[in-house]
């Protein structure tokens, strides 16, 4: 059966970077540390797919380990980066849409294994 998240290979990405730390493969050097923008987007999609729903700023902040400030300034400026296709409702800090999956319901419902928590944009 053909599934909305097998296909954009999530999961699998999720669980291979929860293994072991990227590494360069000539050198076998491991790569540079994720950038807060790169943390910031693993956090967020990491989320959705767990629970179906973006995290709050808050939240953000809580795992990123910096005031509920910093953490609403590094959401907005990820939503603010050059061709980033999420957005952020309009006036407020709230996390609309982060491809390829929308916070607010749509008639595209994605179900898993039974499951129905998430919706597509």
């Amino acid at each position: 059966m053909f599934t909305f998240l097998n296909f954009f290979g999530l999961i699998d990405c999720f669980n291979k970077l929860q293994e072991k730390p990227l590494t360069k493969k000539k050198e076998g050097v491991p790569m540079s540390a994720p950038s807060r923008m790169d943390e910031t987007f693993h956090i967020i999609m990491k989320r959705l797919v767990e629970t179906g729903r973006a995290p709050h700023y808050t939240e953000v902040a809580a795992v990123l380990g910096v005031s509920t400030e910093e953490g609403r300034k590094t959401v907005h400026k990820l939503f603010s980066l050059p061709m980033f296709p999420g957005w952020l409702y309009p006036n407020t800090d709230y996390i609309t849409s982060f491809p390829p999956f929308n916070n607010l319901p749509t008639q595209y419902r994605v179900t898993i294994s039974g499951h129905q928590k998430w919706f597509a944009q």
